[in-house]
């Protein structure tokens, strides 16, 4: 089922980064505030018909926007972060790998896209934490990086003996850096992610140039 208390972890701290900063705050997301980025989670759980629009594209994707947007403007933002507090509804999300994986990555990230963008220093994670990044980044990597078509790309975690080869190819780049830190490049936080980027130059060029994310 995968351990759910680090998931729970990062929604707690990042519901308190909320209360802390209010719901004007900048994000890593583009134009989207604290108030932006809580209705997107809201709406991630618990709303059925526009949550796959978060993944689908076309009008799949503007429907789920229209109705981020009607969540963000008729709700409290305190009522947003208590809602995301509480945790994951019955169903889906409240399943143990589910929360373990694709929970954890969510919320690992967004908690991130909040500290840097209001200037908060580099957190120092915990081993456990660090483990569990590692094997999502295993486990997600190749899906993030599908945009590199013919590129190889290896991952390190820096200050360790780990590698694995996230996708086969010619020539070949690496990505060196801690587990949350190869995860915030693989989905597409490059200018915030502290990573080295090493290999022939047109295997940088390319990951460097690349849309890394879902």
């Amino acid at each position: 089922m995968g351990d759910v208390r680090l998931e729970a972890a990062e929604r707690v701290l990042l519901c308190d980064l909320f209360d802390e900063l209010g719901p004007a705050a900048p994000t890593l997301l583009g134009g989207w505030t604290t108030r932006d980025l809580a209705a997107h989670l809201v709406l991630r759980e618990r709303d059925l018909l526009a949550a796959p629009g978060l993944v689908l594209p076309g009008a799949y994707s503007r429907f789920a926007e229209r109705r981020r947007i009607r969540l963000a403007k008729d709700h409290d933002f305190s009522s947003l972060v208590d809602r995301i507090r509480s945790g994951p509804p019955p169903g889906f999300f409240r399943i143990g790998w589910v929360r373990a994986h694709a929970n954890l990555n969510e919320f690992f990230v967004h908690h991130e896209d909040v500290r840097r963008a209001n200037g908060l220093d580099r957190r120092a994670l915990s081993p456990d934490l660090e483990a569990a990044l590692w094997a999502n980044v295993d486990q997600g990597g190749r899906f993030l990086s599908r945009r590199l078509g013919s590129v190889g790309l290896e991952i390190e975690w820096a200050g360790s003996h780990e590698q694995l080869a996230l996708r086969p190819g010619e020539p070949t780049a690496q990505l060196i850096g801690t587990p949350g830190e190869l995860l915030l490049y693989l989905f597409g936080r490059r200018s915030a992610a502290v990573i080295e980027v090493t290999g022939p130059a047109d295997a940088v060029a390319a990951v460097q140039q690349a849309h890394f994310g879902m």
